[in-house]
């Protein structure tokens, strides 16, 4: 029997699918370029924006028949046995195969923000805390790990990693971001995108372009950021995924910027994205993305030209299940309303990147193999260490920390004795298992008053919940108080309980009018230290809070960002020494509730000044955090200073322990332009380093900074390196500058191409 060209592997991946579009009817085509969601509620809470006003009914037995593109989150839609569901995919796939003409499967896809979300597998630290490391090799690490899990279950693509940058942290989504900065999100970003890709699954950036930067800090409100904004704090993150990371998936915005809907816009999706950037991948939608075209935006009057305009803009699959693409857009096809070849343009790139991944092979196989373990030693392992690195000590202005072996310790909280005070609102525990309450969490999750007893086996713990998240019930003070007043030290666990629309108050529509601690946990916290006993304040939230009100009252100040299943031993580690933290703010900490919404990237007016009475300046700023070990940084050099608008200058710190214990330093790099043609931030994060150092061991770190990294967009949209003066800080903070170096860059303005240098390359000896 002869095979057909496009299922003959010695063929180009081009051949192959020019081939097969050109035996597809109208109908096949446009079936690969939506999913179906098997399973999603239509009644009650769900899981995506509006999901019962927009899911569809559909047949099932019928719709396969002219094939399907994707199937949407078939294990993370309700709770499944791994193994069971591995079986279950694979037979879901063979009918698809069976009932169309062509035998092409569908391609999978799933969340997997901090980990695969699914029941039983690893819930690692959210994005918040990947920033707070500031490790990037170990986030390539671990989403190396998920990629691995995903792809032995059979799943093809990752809706990760969120590169949207917080612009306010009021938003509810900020524990799915990375931080407040561009370079900290774009090389940790890459970096998770590396891991997943070289695992073999393709990654998807979220969400493409300017979601955190919405009005008020609401979720899916309108964008008005300027054109400056957005080209040089929204944008790179994605640059940096795409050209570093090999993401070869980007998801659409639910916004619109200045009045056009990201899903609708083709200078964004086409011109910016395929033609400036080269993106050959997918453009894929939020969930019901398309439809929003009609329902939300009101930019199109049907379904249909909805549809034509999601299409035209580059956005070739519609998620997460069938509705504006289907009968709709055939229809309109069929009628001269719609190109036939915007679907062919489409198509080509899906079909494309399911021939990458074998699934037009004649010899793909959907059967699992190996032995599935979705949360292994292994696993548990990188979410310990990624969990211990992203602790922040805010403070320790005593040595309170860490804490004696043999004390005694009130904890108080509400966070203390609560397994998902860990997770956050897209781990399947938080995200799933909130609707089948009579299902286990399927891991072993310890608390942080569980991992307290069992670090510090000699000391007397006793426990109270004090008060709940968000409830205004303060009749649990007056046992706290009590509790407290018998012991040495209290601990205090207080922050966020993570859920979606409204559910929590930390993720997805779950947004706040100011950042005071929820609840009446900051009434809570008031009461124990006014007992006097030294209270260490730990907090476990998806953002961060305003703590300028007990600036000065607290023992110690312990900050996690939803640190995963493994967070309660990490924490306790902190607390009781094994561990020395290394974590640096990722955000900035306010002052006071109504300092924000403000992160460090400030230009002039954007700082305190005489001019108001309002000072914004954070309490611990951009990058901050201590350790229980001291770092000299000693020998500072750098190359000549004067160097041309295309030049490089290397600069160079010895970094040394000067304590008695190992630790980790983070060396930042920071500019400061002094004048420009248009206002600049102060100071912006250019470069960094994590270093680890054994007691009296000294390490060379070098930034080998290039003039590209100075860019900025002119007043005409240009992106260019300008002659004059500049300023590098080498920091420990955005605002604890330890060495400044001041360069002189000479000649011509210039204008730099899409391919200009991101990173700030460093090298340690």
């Amino acid at each position: 029997m002869t095979t057909a060209p496009w299922r003959d592997p010695a063929l180009t991946a081009a051949a192959r699918v020019d081939d097969l579009l050109s035996r597809m009817t109208l109908e096949e085509k446009t079936a690969q370029l939506y999913g179906v969601w098997v399973g999603a509620s239509t009644d009650g809470d769900g899981v995506a924006p509006l999901q019962r006003e927009m899911t569809a009914e559909y047949d099932w037995d019928e719709l396969i028949t002219r094939g399907l593109g994707q199937l949407t989150r078939p294990f993370g839609t309700a709770p499944v046995d791994p193994a069971l569901g591995a079986q279950a995919l694979a037979r879901a796939q063979r009918r698809i195969a069976e009932a169309g003409r062509f035998g092409i499967p569908a391609l999978a896809h799933e969340e997997c923000l901090a980990g695969f979300t699914t029941w039983r597998a690893t819930a690692y630290p959210v994005p918040l805390a990947w920033g707070a490391s500031w490790d990037a090799e170990l986030v390539e690490e671990m989403a190396g790990a998920i990629g691995r899990d995903l792809r032995t279950v059979g799943v093809h693509q990752g809706l990760a990693p969120v590169l949207d940058v917080v612009r306010d942290p009021r938003w509810g989504r900020v524990e799915e971001t990375i931080g407040e900065d561009p370079y900290l999100v774009g090389t940790i970003g890459a970096a998770y995108v590396r891991g997943l890709e070289r695992a073999g699954i393709v990654a998807t950036l979220k969400h493409f372009a300017g979601y955190a930067s919405s009005a008020g800090a609401r979720n899916l409100a309108p964008v008005r950021a300027g054109v400056r904004e957005f080209a040089d704090i929204t944008l790179p993150p994605f640059e940096f995924a795409l050209r570093e990371g090999g993401a070869r998936s980007v998801m659409a915005a639910y916004t619109d910027t200045d009045g056009v809907p990201a899903s609708a816009d083709p200078g964004l999706l086409t011109e910016l994205l395929r033609g400036d950037w080269g993106f050959t991948g997918t453009v894929v939608a939020d969930y019901f993305g398309v439809g929003f075209l009609q329902t939300q935006h009101r930019v199109a009057d049907s379904e249909a030209g909805a549809a034509r305009a999601a299409l035209e803009a580059g956005l070739d699959v519609e998620l997460p299940t069938v509705k504006c693409y289907g009968r709709p857009l055939v229809e309109a096809v069929r009628a001269g309303e719609v190109p036939e070849d915007l679907i062919d343009r489409a198509a080509r790139r899906v079909l494309l990147q399911k021939c990458e991944l074998g699934l037009l092979d004649e010899d793909w196989d959907p059967e699992p193999t190996g032995r599935i373990d979705l949360d292994s030693t292994a696993n548990r392992a990188l979410a310990r260490r990624l969990a211990e690195e992203s602790v922040v000590l805010l403070d320790n202005p005593d040595g309170l920390l860490p804490l004696a072996p043999d004390t005694r310790i009130a904890v108080v909280g509400p966070r203390a004795a609560d397994a998902l005070a860990m997770l956050g609102c897209y781990s399947f525990p938080s995200h799933v298992l909130t609707h089948h309450p009579d299902v286990p969490t399927g891991i072993e999750i310890p608390t942080v008053l569980d991992a307290l007893r069992a670090e510090l086996p000699d000391a007397k713990v006793t426990f109270t919940e004090g008060c709940g998240v968000d409830a205004p019930d303060t009749g649990g003070f007056e046992e706290a108080v009590a509790r407290t007043a018998e012991a040495d030290v209290c601990v205090a666990v207080l922050g966020d309980r993570a859920g979606l629309f409204g559910r929590g108050t930390s993720g997805e529509g779950c947004d706040v009018t100011d950042l005071r601690l929820p609840g009446v946990q900051g009434e809570l916290l008031d009461a124990l230290v006014a007992t006097g006993v030294p209270v260490v304040l730990v907090l476990l939230t998806g953002r961060p809070y305003a703590l300028g009100r007990w600036q000065g009252r607290l023992g110690a100040v312990v900050q996690a960002f939803f640190p995963g299943e493994e967070g309660g031993p990490a924490l306790a580690g902190v607390l009781s020494g094994r561990v020395n933290p290394s974590g640096r703010l990722p955000v900035s900490v306010p002052q006071v509730p109504g300092g924000q919404p403000w992160t460090y990237l400030q230009p002039p007016l954007g700082l305190a000044g005489e001019v108001s009475n309002l000072d914004p300046t954070p309490l611990y700023a951009f990058g901050h955090g201590r350790s229980y070990t001291e770092f000299a940084w000693e020998d500072v050099e750098g190359s000549a200073p004067d160097i041309s608008t295309d030049g490089s200058y290397d600069l160079a710190v010895t970094v040394r322990n000067t304590g008695d214990r190992a630790g980790a330093e983070v060396v930042q790099l920071y500019l400061h332009d002094p004048v420009a043609s248009v206002t600049r931030p102060d100071v912006r994060l250019i470069g960094y380093r994590r270093v680890e150092l054994a007691p009296g061991e000294s390490r060379r770190v070098t930034f080998r900074f290039h003039t590209d990294l100075s860019a900025f967009t002119d007043r005409r949209g240009r992106r260019i390196v300008e002659p004059g003066d500049l300023e590098l800080r080498l920091a420990a903070s955005s605002a604890e500058a330890r060495h400044t170096t001041r360069l002189r860059l000479t000649g011509p303005v210039r204008e730099l191409r899409p391919d200009r240098r991101l990173r700030c390359e460093t090298e340690v000896s």
